[in-house]
């Protein structure tokens, strides 16, 4: 097994120790400049370390997924980073009442994952539900935290505010701690996350750095039983729905990467833009014209500014017809590779079994450490 324990130094000190920092301005600078060398050290060492990413199968994946997160785990995975990608069913329910079509959904993400390249020879796909010792690992982690910190997470907060009065379920409340488990039971030392899911690591690092105070082995001079999780901060592009808005699973203005080329056509042909004719990149003057050039952008390489160039007074129906052909093109080799994937449930039920029982092996062992280091081993 890769050593997940060697790290390049931290010169920040950070310990994680004060949740309520976590957003300071000093506190997000330290982060950046960690991550940037992680991202460094990737390059040249990426044996050193186990990432751990994954999706809630609430929908089906779509390009704001695509270029935000599934390009970025497959560059890592190419690397020869130790990848592991979490499909988290468990987590559908901390604010659903229901798991409507929910195998259909995991399926779909996993057809998802391997049809943009993810590779399950080098990276470990498995589904939260699936994994016993990952989830009984909540049981000391929530003894590490209080009330107070879990209302402070800004998930939390924002689930809160949104309730109109309907009470929080205890799953929503604690879901913060689902996520330290989810990261630390396989020991993964760097999560890929914007910045605003910062205090949601941080917390991970909390757990971590607690359980091994109260009970670890670090105070007798050894190895911490858990590393302290890094980020690994990426630019997510903008991309907003097709409506003009953020893009949204529930608000229907995304672009699936299950779509044909025909729905696709139709979904950019309906996309909202303005009144001048005229074609140019200002995100901020023109944000929906100015989402249509970056969308070809990403999907040419080419800088939109130059794009909106090319169109100059050619108007929105050239754009769109441009942005057309640019996504379908990108996107011709993951469809054919999705309908192929799609005539063989089986070879997907066998991908998802091995990486489950992958991560059952290596959570009873992370368990087993846990009980050790607790004094809770009878037998």
């Amino acid at each position: 097994m890769t050593d997940q324990t060697q790290q390049p130094d931290d010169p920040s000190g950070s310990t994680g120790a004060d949740l309520a920092d976590s957003t300071s301005d000093a506190s997000l600078q330290r982060s950046v400049v960690r991550s940037a060398q992680i991202a460094a050290d990737l390059d040249v060492h990426p044996g050193r370390y186990r990432m751990l990413t994954g999706d809630r199968p609430t929908g089906h994946l779509h390009l704001g997924h695509y270029f935000g997160s599934l390009r970025n785990r497959v560059a890592l995975q190419d690397k020869g980073v130790d990848t592991w990608v979490l499909i988290a069913d468990y987590q559908v329910i901390t604010d659903r009442d229901t798991v409507d079509s929910i195998q259909e959904r995991v399926y779909s993400l996993l057809t998802d994952y391997l049809s943009v390249g993810i590779d399950p020879s080098r990276t470990t796909i498995f589904a939260h539900s699936q994994v016993p010792a990952l989830n009984q690992l909540m049981l000391p982690f929530l003894s590490l935290v209080t009330d107070a910190e879990l209302r402070r997470n800004p998930t939390v907060k924002a689930e809160q505010d949104a309730t109109g009065g309907r009470p929080m379920t205890g799953l929503m409340l604690t879901y913060p701690v689902h996520q330290a488990a989810d990261i630390l039971f396989c020991k993964a030392n760097v999560v890929p996350v914007g910045k605003d899911q910062l205090p949601h690591l941080e917390q991970t690092r909390v757990v971590a750095r607690r359980f091994d105070e109260r009970y670890g082995r670090a105070g007798d001079g050894g190895a911490p039983v858990f590393p302290a999780p890094d980020a690994l901060l990426s630019e997510v592009p903008n991309l907003l729905g097709t409506d003009g808005q953020k893009m949204s699973k529930s608000r229907g203005n995304v672009i699936e990467l299950r779509m044909s080329a025909d729905e696709t056509a139709r979904a950019i042909k309906k996309a909202v833009t303005d009144a001048d004719r005229h074609i140019t990149y200002d995100p901020e003057g023109r944000p929906e014209v100015s989402n249509l050039l970056l969308l070809a952008s990403l999907t040419t390489g080419r800088d939109p500014r130059a794009v909106a160039e090319e169109i100059g007074g050619s108007g929105s129906g050239a754009l769109k017809a441009l942005v057309t052909e640019a996504v379908n093109e990108h996107l011709a080799p993951v469809r054919a590779r999705r309908a192929e994937l799609e005539t063989d449930p089986a070879e997907l039920r066998r991908v998802l079994a091995a990486g489950n029982a992958h991560a059952r092996d290596v959570a009873d062992a992370t368990l087993d450490e846990v009980r050790e280091a607790m004094q809770m081993v009878y037998a």
